[in-house]
């Protein structure tokens, strides 16, 4: 009877710790208030890291923003993953998709490949690619993946009028990140408007072959000054931010030289010498949160190639104007809006540069 009596005991109480783990993993599942799930964005840098003061930064920056207006959890419900070498970029990405984020952001076109890989492998995930456009085998845009891409070529024309305009040597530089059809884009639309207001002015290209090396970016700029150029437009990520520290240290000895930011309104990196002459901003940060709210709202844009340009303000010149005459300021206004209504085709590859330059004569 005793042995009986046990049985039954322990028979209730495993009842009871069923209905008891039942309950414990319907609360684990939750997050947020009301008892509901949050919604989760996330994001992978690529090596530039998220500090670049450029690209990588401006997508976090929209991505915090979203979750401000969102009442999300920055670190949780919004986070970044940084990748430190190309191959965290497929670790990163997969990662976030099994935590069940609901959308995930791959940051450069460096991550293309990786991002179709990890799209095709999880279907019902949902991401998004800056500065590429993700295709599956069929070469057709993945329906899982929004693609935001930018006419960085008009921006880029923008602020060559300034450097055009501005140059006291008639020589300007061109300092990009890795050679690709993309840094292209900047490079032919900053030479097309260099030249627009500037035929005589020569312009010095040279890539640095990565969006992580300062110090080659430094050395470059090092001698692109040397040799003459007082304005340099860097389209390198991180390896920007070398050119400010050379412009910086030329400028505080007494040779005043200038940079052109890009990606962000670089103003504040040029400071205390105040060597930022303007930067052709490009909103990564409003292709982020647009993407991320349509994701929020059930409208998310797979397999659609979102382009922002002048027309959109997804690219342009930096608000900060203090370093610009009203003089420049009206003709880049003036040039801006012939782009926009088709005047002007800005050249975006090499063959469209030299097909431009010849139509200018």
């Amino acid at each position: 009877m005793f042995k009986k009596r046990i049985a039954i005991l322990a028979a209730c109480v495993v009842v009871l710790a069923t209905i008891l783990a039942g309950c414990g993993s319907k609360s684990g599942t939750t997050s947020g208030t009301s008892g509901k799930s949050a919604f989760k964005a996330g994001m992978v840098t690529d090596t530039g890291g998220v500090n670049d003061k450029s690209f990588n930064q401006s997508s976090w920056e929209g991505l915090q923003s979203f979750a401000k207006d969102n009442q999300l959890k920055v670190g949780t419900d919004v986070k970044y993953l940084q990748s430190t070498q190309a191959s965290d970029y497929s670790p990163n990405l997969n990662q976030l998709v099994h935590q069940n984020y609901n959308v995930v952001f791959g940051i450069g076109f460096l991550m293309q490949n990786d991002v179709q890989n990890v799209a095709e492998q999880n279907p019902n995930a949902k991401l998004g690619i800056i500065d590429a456009v993700a295709v599956g085998k069929d070469n057709k845009p993945l329906k899982n993946v929004a693609s935001m891409t930018f006419k960085e070529e008009q921006g880029s024309f923008l602020v060559g009028v300034v450097a055009g305009m501005m140059t006291k040597t008639n020589q300007v530089g061109f300092i990009g990140g890795v050679n690709s059809a993309l840094i292209k884009k900047f490079e032919n639309g900053f030479k097309a408007g260099v030249k627009a207001v500037n035929p005589k002015a020569s312009i010095d290209v040279q890539y640095a072959g990565a969006f992580n090396a300062p110090d080659k970016g430094q050395a470059i700029a090092s001698t692109m000054y040397t040799k003459g150029a007082d304005i340099i437009y860097a389209a390198a990520g991180d390896t920007g931010n070398g050119v400010f520290t050379e412009a910086k240290d030329r400028t505080k000895n007494g040779k005043k030289v200038w940079v052109i930011g890009v990606d962000k309104d670089q103003y504040a990196q040029g400071l205390p010498q105040n060597v930022t002459l303007t930067s052709m901003v490009k909103r990564v940060d409003k292709a982020i949160y647009d993407v991320a709210t349509k994701a929020k709202a059930g409208k998310f844009p797979g397999g659609q190639v979102l382009m922002y340009g002048l027309k959109e303000n997804g690219v342009g010149i930096a608000p900060t104007t203090k370093n610009l005459p009203q003089k420049v300021l009206d003709s880049v206004n003036s040039y801006k809006q012939k782009i926009i209504d088709g005047s002007i085709k800005v050249p975006t590859t090499d063959q469209e540069y030299q097909t431009y330059l010849s139509n200018l004569k």
